[in-house]
């Protein structure tokens, strides 16, 4: 049984994709979920959210906006700067906020709420893909630095997972969304986001202090 008993979690983008399952699922497990609604668009305001928060012991750095669907031709300099503003810059002032306290105390983890469009070629999602799978290079890259402060940083790259921003009602209702599940998904159905939070209760807990950098596919088997 995972535990995740008196461990505070600072949990970003709290309204949006993973957030609100995480808030009530983390706090089942005996965490102290701290959640940011904050858009996190600048280093002061990370400062500020980091400072009202007091001990982090984990850090979820679950970001999320709707994702753009233009061809990768039409992209323009205003699109790829908001994407990269909202899914990238964060990951950085988050680190600079947050690392200080976990590198003094020797211990933490860091999990990215990812997507598996980086892992796998989507038509109209240059932009967006580019942006997460910028997300998965910065977690193997900070895993390996921070690993010898015994600080665990790792991600969840996942598609085909119930949620709100990318998956809501009205899209899991229409006919031709379920013929794709089942044409593109092995799994057949959407991952739940029950199934989801239990992946990310195991990585905030101390059965995962062995993982290092690693990026988890979470996605029926479509990536």
């Amino acid at each position: 049984m995972i535990s995740l008993q008196d461990k505070r979690v600072l949990l970003t983008h709290a309204d949006a994709f993973m957030g609100p399952v995480l808030i009530e699922s983390l706090g089942k497990l005996g965490a102290k979920v701290i959640p940011s609604y904050e858009r996190l668009s600048d280093k002061q305001e990370v400062r500020e959210v980091v400072s009202a928060a007091g001990q982090i012991d984990v850090l979820i750095a679950n970001l999320a906006i709707p994702a753009p669907s233009t061809a990768a031709v039409d992209v323009d300099e205003e699109e790829w700067t908001a994407v990269f503003e909202a899914l990238v810059h964060p990951l950085p002032r988050l680190l600079a906020a947050v690392g200080p306290q976990m590198i003094e105390r020797q211990s933490g983890k860091i999990l990215i709420m990812g997507s598996a469009s980086a892992q796998r070629g989507m038509k109209r999602a240059s932009t967006y893909s580019a942006a997460r799978g910028a997300q998965l290079s910065y977690t193997r890259a900070v895993g390996v630095e921070l690993a010898r402060h015994g600080i665990q940083v790792n991600a969840i790259a996942q598609n085909f997972v119930d949620n709100p921003t990318y998956f809501p009602d009205t899209v899991q209702a229409d006919p031709r969304f379920q013929a794709r599940l089942q044409r593109e998904v092995p799994l057949g159905r959407l991952v739940t986001a029950e199934e989801d939070a239990a992946l990310v209760a195991y990585l905030c807990s101390d059965a995962a202090n062995c993982h290092v950098g690693q990026v988890f596919p979470l996605s029926g088997g479509w990536a």
